[in-house]
This record gives C-alpha cells, sequence and structure tokens, in this order.
C-alpha cells in the first residue's frame, strides 16, 4: 500500500522510452493468452455438443436389407475365383455381422428376419437349383419381404450373373437395388439338349440326341448311352464346323431301357448327363362299331402296338366297352339310348371316343350323345363340295407330325357334311373355316361321313396321323422323358382297387403323384416331385410296373448374359466385398469431438507455453 517514491534522476529520458516498450509487450501477450483461453472454452464447448456429419442413408435409424442369392444351373459355371455361386457364399459369409437380423431368399428358398448366425450357416449349404426367377419376379419377391414402413430405408441387394431370361422391368421409389454381377471367365458350353424316338425295326428303336456347344471349338467331345450301369455304346462328335450335332443309338427294348446318355464337358454340370426310359411295348385296345366299310382303320391299327377289334352295331357287345382304350363309332345311323349311356360312361372313364357319322344319321340320337359330351350339335347335311385346307398344327394331334407347316398340298375333299354348332376345338377345317374334326376332352367328332362314295379323306396323306395319333393319346403313355417343374400327364396301363395306389421311386426317395383310377388305367399327373433328374420306377406295392423319367429343363445351358450396368436406377458392383465396403461407408457417421477436445487440449498448453518463455 505504499506510494511510489520519486527519485531525481539527472536524465529520464532513456526510462520513459524503456516503460513504453514493456507496456506494448504485456498487453500482447494479454491478448495472447484471452485468445488462447476463449479457443480452449469454445473448442471444449464444441466437443460437448458432439458435432457429426452424415448421409441422409446413415441418419435413418429404421434400416432393412433383403438379399437375394441366385443359385440357378448357370451359377454353377466357373468364375476367376471357383464356381460363381461358392465364391459367392464364401463373400457373404465373411461379410454379414452377427448380431443383425436379415431376409434373404433364392430361386427356391425364402428367409424372413432371421438371425445373421443361421443365416449364414444358410446361405453356406445352398445347393444348385433347376428353378431360375426372372428380374421381375425378383423385384415383386423382395417387394412382399419388406415392411409397410414408408419411411424405412429400404435396400435389395441383388445377387446373379443375370442370365438372359427378360428385359430388366422398370423399378418404383419403394426401395433401391445394389446388384453385384457375377462373371464367369468363359461362355462356352455343351450340353445334351433331347433325346427323341426315331423309328422303329422290329424289337429295335433307333433314338437321337441333340447336343449342342455355345461356340465353335476345336475339341471332339467324347457322348456315351447306358441302360443303367451297363455302357451300351459310345462315339465322338465334332464342334469344329458346326455348333449343333447329333448321334443316332440303336437300342433293343424287349423288355424295355432304363436309359442315360453322358457327356464330358468343364461348363456347367447339370446338362451332361440327359435321362430317358423305353417300356416294355403294351397294346393300345381299339374297337370299331362299324355301319360302313372299315378297311382303313384295319390298315391303320393292324400293328404290334395296338389291339384292334371290330364289330357290327346290330351285334354289339357292350361288356367289351369297358374294357377298350378307344372306341370309333364308323358312320352308324342311330345311336340307340343304350349304347349312348354306355359311352358316356366310357368316356368320363377316361376312355377317348371319336364319332364318324353316315348320310343318313338320326340328328336327335347323335346330339343325346355329342351334346353331353361338349362337342356342340349337328345340324342339317348339306350337299356341297368342301375342301379340307386349314390344319391346326398346334393341336397335339399334330405336334411333331409336321417339320414345316405345309400350306400347299393335295387337299382331301367331302361331297356332303353336316353344319355344326359348337364351341369344340377344331383340329381340321374345311376352305371356308368351318370345322371337318372337332374335339372336347378326349372325344372326337367328324362332321361328315368319309367312305370312298363322299370323300377321299381316306386315301389322302392326313388320315394316317389323324387318327393314329388319337388312338395313341386314348392312353397317354410316359414319353422319353418329362421335364421337371412342369405339370406333366401320363397313363399306367393298370386296374387298381380303391384303396390301392401307385408311387413314383428310386433308390433313395419316393413320391405319391396325385393319381385318378379309371376303368383299365390310372391317370398321373406329377407338378413338383420329383425334384431331382433321374430314372425312376412306377410301383404298386412293391411291385415296379413301368419306368419313367425325369430331367431338368435346358433353359440354362445357354451362357448369354444381361448387362446389370444399363438396369436404369441400379447401382453395380464390382465384387460382394466392394458392395459391403460401399455399404458401410455410407452408413458411416463421422464424429468430430475428439478432435475439438483434442483442439481444447493445444489451446490449454500453447497457453501454459506463452506464459512460461513470453517474459516481456
Amino acid at each position: 500500500m505504499r506510494r511510489f517514491q520519486k527519485v531525481a534522476f539527472t536524465n529520464v529520458a532513456f526510462l520513459k522510452k524503456v516503460s513504453v516498450q514493456t507496456r506494448k509487450s504485456s498487453q500482447i501477450k494479454k491478448w495472447l493468452t484471452l485468445f488462447m483461453r476463449l479457443g480452449a472454452f469454445a473448442a471444449i464447448i464444441l466437443a460437448f455438443a458432439q458435432p457429426f456429419s452424415a448421409s441422409k442413408t446413415a441418419l435413418n435409424t429404421t434400416k432393412e436389407t433383403v438379399i437375394y442369392l441366385d443359385n440357378s444351373f448357370s451359377a454353377d459355371a466357373k468364375g476367376a475365383n471357383g464356381p460363381l455361386l461358392e465364391r459367392a457364399k464364401q463373400d457373404l459369409y465373411g461379410q454379414l455381422i452377427n448380431g443383425e437380423k436379415i431376409s434373404w431368399f433364392t430361386n427356391n428358398t425364402t428367409r424372413k428376419n432371421i438371425a445373421v448366425k443361421n443365416a449364414k450357416e444358410e446361405i453356406l449349404k445352398t445347393s444348385l437349383t433347376s428353378k431360375q426367377l426372372t428380374p421381375n419376379e425378383v423385384v415383386l419377391k423382395a417387394e412382399k419381404m419388406f415392411s409397410e414402413n414408408k419411411n424405412s430405408d429400404k435396400r435389395l441387394i441383388y445377387i446373379s450373373d443375370f442370365q438372359q431370361k427378360e428385359a430388366f422391368p422398370s423399378l418404383g421409389e419403394n426401395f433401391r437395388i445394389d446388384a453385384v454381377q457375377l462373371k464367369p471367365i468363359s461362355e462356352n458350353n455343351i450340353s445334351i439338349d433331347s433325346i427323341s424316338a426315331t423309328s422303329k425295326n422290329g424289337n429295335n428303336i433307333s433314338v437321337k440326341v441333340n447336343v449342342s456347344s455355345g461356340k465353335v471349338i476345336e475339341n471332339t467331345v467324347a457322348i456315351a448311352i447306358y441302360n443303367g450301369s451297363e455302357l451300351i455304346a459310345k462315339t465322338a462328335m465334332d464342334f469344329s464346323e458346326n455348333t449343333s450335332q447329333q448321334a443316332i443309338f440303336d437300342i433293343d427294348n424287349t423288355i424295355g431301357f432304363n436309359g442315360k446318355v453322358q457327356i464330358t464337358d468343364s461348363g456347367l454340370n447339370y446338362d451332361n448327363t440327359l435321362f430317358f426310359s423305353l417300356n416294355k411295348p403294351t397294346q393300345l385296345k381299339v374297337l370299331s362299331v362299324n355301319n360302313s366299310s372299315s378297311n382303313f382303320l384295319q390298315r391303320l391299327f393292324n400293328s404290334e402296338e395296338f389291339s384292334y377289334t371290330q364289330q357290327d352295331n346290330r351285334n354289339l357287345d357292350f361288356s367289351k366297352i369297358s374294357e377298350q382304350d378307344c372306341i370309333i363309332l364308323n358312320e352308324l345311323d342311330n345311336i340307340p339310348t343304350p349304347l349312348t349311356e354306355a359311352l358316356k360312361s366310357f368316356v368320363s372313364n377316361g376312355g377317348s371316343l371319336t364319332i364318324i357319322p353316315s348320310a343318313n344319321v338320326d340328328i336327335n340320337s347323335y346330339n343325346n350323345l355329342i351334346s353331353p359330351l361338349g362337342l356342340g350339335k349337328i345340324t342339317e347335311l348339306n350337299k356341297q363340295e368342301k375342301k379340307i385346307t386349314q390344319i391346326v398344327f398346334d393341336h397335339p394331334i399334330y405336334n411333331d407330325v409336321f417339320e414345316t407347316r405345309v400350306v400347299n398340298f393335295q387337299f382331301p375333299k367331302v361331297n356332303t357334311y353336316y353344319n355344326s354348332i359348337t364351341r369344340a376345338t377344331p383340329i381340321l377345317k374345311f376352305e371356308d373355316g368351318k370345322p371337318f374334326i372337332i374335339t372336347s376332352g378326349n372325344t372326337y367328332l367328324v362332321t361328315a361321313p368319309i367312305n370312298t362314295a363322299n370323300s377321299n379323306f381316306t386315301s389322302s396323306p392326313l388320315i394316317v396321323p389323324t387318327f393314329y395319333n388319337i388312338a395313341r393319346q386314348s392312353l397317354q403313355l410316359s414319353k422319353l422323358y418329362f421335364n421337371l417343374n412342369k405339370t406333366n400327364k401320363f397313363a399306367v396301363p393298370i386296374t387298381i382297387s380303391q384303396d390301392e395306389i401307385l408311387s413314383i421311386k428310386d433308390s433313395i426317395s419316393s413320391y405319391i403323384p396325385l393319381q385318378q383310377a379309371k376303368s383299365n388305367k390310372v391317370l398321373i399327373t406329377t407338378t413338383d416331385t420329383p425334384e431331382i433328374a433321374g430314372n425312376y420306377q412306377i410301383t404298386k406295392n412293391t411291385i415296379a410296373l413301368e419306368n419313367v423319367s425325369y430331367n431338368y429343363p435346358r433353359d440354362e445351358s445357354v451362357l448369354t448374359y444381361l448387362d446389370a450396368s444399363t438396369w436404369e436406377n441400379v447401382t453395380t458392383h464390382t465384387s460382394i466385398n466392394e458392395l459391403f465396403t460401399s455399404i458401410e461407408a455410407e452408413n458411416n457417421i463421422s464424429e468430430f469431438w475428439k478432435w475439438f477436445v483434442i483442439l481444447g487440449l493445444l489451446f490449454l498448453v500453447a497457453e501454459m507455453l506463452l506464459l512460461k518463455f513470453y517474459k516481456r
């Protein structure tokens, strides 16, 4: 509290100068110290405010992810790191994070909101399937797996090779798609496309095998045919000049044939084998009830595959009707009521009926039969010449009959015909579009007499495929093979009791197909089973009745692909790992509070250094 004491000095000019300089230096130090403290306070305040930066997606706390993994046969193609599907499964397994829940699906599996730990195990067990979803089907299925929450961020991860099935669909704004296109190192693949019976000579049947390659190749490919495990024949195919080849084998069919055709190819594996079956021939029972010449029927059905009998309409044995597979009414003038009822029962039990009218029919008696069978009605007889010029090539009766759609040939004709009122399906038409032969189910109606006095149809080339296939389809015998994942129908010529059933089995599994027992056969329908290609037996209890074969469709054998980068509004990625890295970066929230704490500490340290070392 003492006052300053003034001391006289001779010259104070130098001291005044030092005093002014000291006050200025002290003022700078104070301002620097204030700046350091304010900076430290500001940094600490900002650190407690916890500033951050993030995308709109990262800020959305409700996120939904659905993964589609394409496990169709084309995903078995070789990629840079092995088979495409196997590599994709391993990458997914490594990227999925435990503790979350996801939804995922394949072409044949759907799993919704399951733990990632379980999903990873199931993904590793995913196997190839013959089923294949189109891009539109994938989008629609994914849409059903998302919730109805409009505020959630929805993402579909689409992992596929995008084999070309159909064009990419237009997308809405419900969810977004991140696509990873799995790319094979080669688009070359050799496949067994089909096999068909070409001719029959005694007990021998010739079968033709069609094989194709995606590109012309220099190497020859060996093809072998087996009966069970026994090698029957082997040959080589050369694709150096053509991408499609055929091989023909002769087979002894006296006791049936459990066949398999096989090639060795480094492309896809599923189409390197094709199974087929030839059963011991069974005779189709055909009965003609005649009131006109049946010479053309005798010539047509005089072979080992038919058991043909004929009876006069006046001495018909009604007990024989239920035993037949196919019955032909050959130009009866009148159809008595007892015969009408017997034929209705025969048709309802799966029999095939063909009706050829005479020139003097009792229209009422005919209509009493054909109307309940769905064939409509016939009216008056027209005495006018008509040419038969129109063939319905797409009808099953004419499947595989014509190599090309013949339009110019020697048209058969009729001199008289009956007008008809019908909604039944025509298979042959007159030149004016009116029906000549119509069909409904397993019944057929010819609208004109075909005796030689009225028509030359029985001497035309059309008579053989028409009546032959009508008879053949009366009992839908097993084809060489059926394709899986399609509705297939065939008949087994056997009579079973009400409590008996037929099964389809192999050495591992057994299936009970949809079946309908008729008087002398069992109609079998298969759709989703079996699931695996191979040769199977149709059994009654433990008795083997027939062989039947199933193969995977060859739709995926052609390795052509869509370009995912051309799909509008879809983000594409080069790999699964790159996709998840991108998702992680997109969902990352950058927090800055640590940096502000460090900045605050730096300000405090700077202040301490300033106070310690800045002495002026």
